[in-house]
């Protein structure tokens, strides 16, 4: 949960370093200009006196990048939006302790080895616990007292309809990764199209501002583009071996209950208290 935390801050922090980054640049390459205008029109005062006044740190709001960057910064703003969300969606879903609750599993194991449990009362307390390791144990309560082959089948089952689960909305963060990268390239080309067609319609070999704006979007769709594919896919990643690790516990937890609960092994364990009281009056009523 803490890298999908840090992956959230990762794309605010790229979209602002973005920011400062390309209006830095633009700025300074203004002021850069002006300063050789002035150079240049008080050529001994320059030569004299030279400039040692520092102009301040420009800086470019978020809303003036993606002015910038032209119409395809607003379906990237879109995408690192949905990011965000799905982030913090499978963030919360994915908690070990909501997938896999430790108590829940210590009582129900240690009552099932106790023989404290019949088949209707396991049922019972799968059905009122809902997480996804109480859905394998009841896939295989369902089988109590069939063959042990049976029991890990049912657990195998029900343990991929647990993975589906559990893999809901990955699918978005790897559809995200992938579609920003291409939206970004989409916008480098818009970009340098802007550019050339300034350069054919215009004198803008002479002046380098009419091949800014264009540049300028080329540069800034990038680097939004990459902000965004980044961060989806390492929490893609992540989630991905989460969901693993989780299927593997679970997978582990079922085969500790197939001896308990298999027709192999039925005999050797301890009768639940009911059914040892129905015992005993049938045959004291036999008797």
């Amino acid at each position: 949960m803490g890298l999908a935390w840090l992956a959230c801050v990762a794309v605010v922090a790229m979209w602002f370093g973005a920011s400062a980054a390309l209006g830095q640049s633009n700025d300074g390459a203004t002021a850069e200009r002006a300063r050789a205008f002035v150079a240049a029109a008080t050529p001994g005062e320059s030569q004299s006196a030279p400039l040692v006044t520092e102009d301040p740190i420009p800086t470019k709001s978020l809303w003036g990048i993606i002015h910038s960057g032209g119409v395809l910064m607003i379906p990237l703003a879109a995408c690192s939006m949905v990011l965000l969300a799905f982030i913090f969606e499978r963030s919360i879903s994915l908690r070990r302790g909501r997938v896999i609750p430790k108590p829940f599993v210590r009582r129900f194991l240690a009552q099932m080895h106790s023989g404290e449990l019949d088949r209707q009362q396991a049922m019972t307390l799968c059905e009122e616990n809902g997480s996804p390791v109480s859905e394998v144990f009841a896939g295989a309560v369902r089988k109590w007292g069939r063959p042990a082959v049976e029991v890990e089948q049912a657990i195998i089952d029900a343990g991929e309809r647990v993975t589906n689960s559990l893999r809901r909305y990955l699918r978005v963060l790897n559809t995200v990764a992938t579609i920003s990268p291409l939206l970004g390239l989409l916008g480098t080309v818009v970009g340098m199209i802007s550019a050339f067609n300034a350069i054919a319609t215009s004198d803008a070999m002479g002046r380098p501002e009419l091949l800014a704006a264009g540049i300028s979007q080329a540069l800034l769709t990038t680097a939004a583009g990459l902000s965004v594919a980044i961060p989806a896919l390492i929490c893609y990643l992540f989630f991905v071996s989460r969901v693993d690790r989780l299927i593997m516990d679970i997978d582990s937890l079922g085969q500790e209950l197939v001896p308990l609960i298999s027709a192999e092994e039925m005999g050797n364990r301890p009768r639940p208290a009911a059914e040892a009281k129905a015992a005993k009056k049938s045959n004291r009523a036999a008797a």
